[in-house]
């Protein structure tokens, strides 16, 4: 077929989709384009959230910003949730898997990457038993920031990514647990399910997840080793004056665009603001502005080309140091390393990921 043919039929198809307002695909024929954006801070932090509906039927993210905890005031918590099949499952982790995590021994006792592995494990048990959650043939992502006494940890479940900007550099704080990765893979057959057309059980695209408890019931494995786990990955960084921001976002962001490159757009639109005269403080870019410019980036103009169609949700973490919000913009304008700068892939492979990673 020919160029010109093939770009009849997309248009054909394009005004079908528009002229019978149905829902093709899961998807709508036109996107809900209205922004739900928040912001907070304090001394240490400016953070910035925004999310859409896009193309798809229904609003299935959830998401949290938690300057102070309530069980431990001084430790702040951030996190994505992105449902699937429902968003009843990312509705109750927003609302509650911070509260798991902190009521765990091991946290008052400070081993916190094993109190957020039991946290998210137990969550997702009392979960297979709510009312409100038992029934639901439904799942959810977790990518997830934690930080306490200047160390950050990352806690991830899924296929949603948090990367962070260090003098820069894009530092990837999580990897995406996909069925097609070797030891994901090995977990899957292990327990009895297999991978098939780059998903498990030929249905699901992520292979961790909280919920989703079809692929749960295998009674001779511990919860850590079922078809689907919800024992989260976990890096421990050490925050230091060089950190500069960190971005969560879901798969609707990072489908779109590369870890990369969505830290050279968001470092850019601080740098730009920095150059605001002093005497104009109130008008310096906030976090939230950028998330909604960044969310807008990655809208795909129809949906019939795939990627940009999704459900969007960006939480951006700006670290203030004690110091007022300029320095940080103007720390932006540092060149950034030239390797920072040049990637083109779409996702960073685990391989690149992987560091500073426990299990």
């Amino acid at each position: 077929m020919s160029y010109n043919n093939l770009f009849k039929v997309h248009r054909f198809v394009k005004e079908i989709v528009k002229l019978t307002g149905v829902v093709m695909g899961q998807t709508l024929s036109e996107p809900v384009t209205t922004k739900r954006s928040a912001f907070c801070k304090d001394d240490n932090y400016k953070v910035g959230s925004s999310c859409m509906q896009g193309w798809r039927v229904k609003m299935e993210d959830s998401h949290v910003h938690i300057l102070s905890l309530p069980d431990d005031p001084n430790s702040a918590f951030f996190a994505v949730y992105d449902g699937h099949g429902g968003a009843v499952m990312a509705q109750y982790a927003g609302k509650h898997l911070h509260e798991f995590v902190t009521n765990q021994p091991e946290y008052k006792e400070g081993k916190i990457e094993e109190a957020l592995k039991k946290g998210f494990l137990e969550i997702d048990k009392v979960m297979q038993t709510d009312e409100a959650t038992k029934n639901a043939q439904a799942g959810t992502t977790v990518i997830s920031v934690l930080i306490k006494d200047n160390v950050l940890y990352c806690a991830n479940a899924g296929d949603s990514r948090a990367v962070a900007s260090v003098a820069g550099k894009a530092v990837p704080l999580s990897y995406d647990h996909k069925p097609m990765l070797k030891e994901e893979k090995d977990r899957i057959e292990a327990a009895g399910g297999w991978v098939e057309f780059n998903r498990v059980n030929g249905h699901l695209a992520l292979s961790r997840a909280l919920g989703d408890f079809m692929f749960k019931k295998n009674e001779n494995v511990k919860a850590e080793d079922q078809i689907v786990t919800a024992l989260p990955t976990i890096q421990r960084h050490e925050i230091t004056e060089d950190w500069e921001f960190v971005v969560l976002a879901c798969d609707g962001i990072w489908d779109v665009m590369s870890s990369e490159a969505v830290i050279e757009f968001i470092r850019t639109r601080f740098a730009e603001s920095a150059n605001i005269e002093p005497n104009e403080e109130n008008n310096y870019i906030d976090p939230e502005e950028i998330c909604e410019q960044l969310i807008n980036h990655c809208l795909a103009p129809d949906a019939l080309m795939g990627t940009g169609c999704d459900n969007m949700t960006v939480v951006l973490v700006s670290f203030l140091h004690g110091k007022p919000y300029v320095n940080m913009l103007r720390n932006c304008q540092r060149p950034a390393p030239q390797s920072a700068t040049n990637s083109t892939d779409k996702e960073s492979t685990p391989e690149k990921q992987m560091n500073n990673t426990s299990e």
